[in-house]
């Protein structure tokens, strides 16, 4: 019979908040950093299809298989995985793509966010977890996608903008 979980993983940003938050949190415990973003848009083509409602092509960032590796291997052995990202649409973006690489619900009360990063802050932030805000991260989405539609074009179709 495999042993029973021990262990809570809060998933941050920064090895720096890392460290802080796992002492005011304790032994009970895990806290790791994603290093920002896991996955994005592929550099080497456009990655949104225009054609099929423009659904972004998300691909894991090159470098970041060793954290993605880890990341799966911990939440494997806790008792609940907190997403636990900065509180703006890039740390909802964060926190949502870390849901789906980590096969967890983003609409489960696992998301958490500090408004500062005090003892006090963090036991506030862990005493409320929420769902991850969808329209946040469909702000990020969109404006990914977006960026990515305007540059990739302007810079790969090597447009010649007038000069009057």
């Amino acid at each position: 019979m495999a042993k029973k979980a021990e262990k809570y993983l809060v998933i941050v940003e920064s090895p720096a908040k890392a460290k802080t938050i796992g002492k005011y949190l304790g032994p009970d415990y895990v806290v790791k950093a994603s290093m920002g973003h896991l996955r994005d848009l592929p550099k080497s083509t456009l990655g949104v299809d225009v054609e099929g409602d423009f659904t972004p092509n998300y691909r894991p960032i090159k470098g970041k298989e060793d954290i993605i590796k880890d990341l799966k291997t911990t939440a494997d052995k806790s008792k609940t995985v907190y997403l636990a990202t900065d509180p703006d649409r890039e740390g909802e973006a964060i926190s949502w793509h870390l849901a789906n690489i980590l096969g967890l619900d983003p609409s489960a009360p696992n998301r958490v966010t500090f408004d500062e990063i005090t003892k006090k802050g963090v036991k506030e932030g862990m005493a409320h977890p929420r769902a991850i805000n969808i329209d946040l991260f469909n702000a990020q989405q969109a404006r990914r996608a977006l960026d990515r539609l305007v540059g990739y074009t302007v810079s790969y179709t090597h447009l010649t903008l007038p000069t009057n």
